[in-house]
């Protein structure tokens, strides 16, 4: 499994960060009825940990797969695979976390904010990149990057609402990461329209 099978076909991905484990599946559930089928659960926290292994549970009756966010240690990457996630994710890039994530099964999305960043992500073998903060490192950020580095999928990420996902889109980024956008109902209910678009 990499993130061309798990990202490829979609155009957004949604963060559920911080919620209890039975409104983590009732958010995530609301998201999938509308289409959205990639998913994070952030697990900054040991007790996010309960978060991400109901959603995974939950998404496993729908035939979907839930990453793990917030990943910057190898301890989390073994958290994350005894949750059952399918993939990890970091809001930035270290190669020992890679590796680890690797070492598991796991895909790993690694955050990058900078070129330099990007460069040692893509020499790491990593083609699908976070770019994060997206929301101020704006549309011509991911525009730029894609210049030097042609090959590399942005997941744009951080900060973001529904109205700023056209921008990116239009320059270059493949997906859009919404987080607290989300805890917004009427947002959530806009999320459809990307997904059509």
């Amino acid at each position: 499994m990499n993130f061309d099978e798990i990202l490829g076909r979609t155009r957004v991905m949604a963060i559920l960060r911080g919620l209890p484990p039975d409104e983590t599946v009732a958010v995530a559930n609301r998201l999938w009825d509308n289409g959205v089928t990639v998913l994070e659960v952030p697990i900054g926290t040991p007790a996010a940990i309960a978060g991400l292994r109901a959603a995974v549970t939950a998404a496993a009756e729908r035939g979907l797969r839930v990453g793990a966010g917030t990943v910057i240690t190898p301890e989390q990457v073994g958290a994350a695979a005894d949750a059952g996630a399918q993939y990890t994710v970091a809001p930035g890039f270290d190669p020992v976390v890679l590796a680890a994530s690797l070492a598991n099964g796991m895909p790993h999305l690694p955050g990058v904010g900078s070129a330099t960043e990007v460069q040692h992500a893509w020499l790491a073998g990593c083609r699908w990149l976070k770019a994060f903060p997206a929301k101020a490192l704006g549309p011509a950020w991911i525009s730029g990057l894609l210049g030097p580095f042609p090959d590399v999928e942005f997941v744009a990420t951080g900060g973001l609402t529904v109205a700023d996902a056209p921008s990116f889109y239009a320059a270059g980024a493949r997906v859009v990461a919404l987080g607290a956008a989300l805890a917004d109902e009427a947002q959530r209910d806009q999320v459809r329209s990307l997904l059509e678009e």
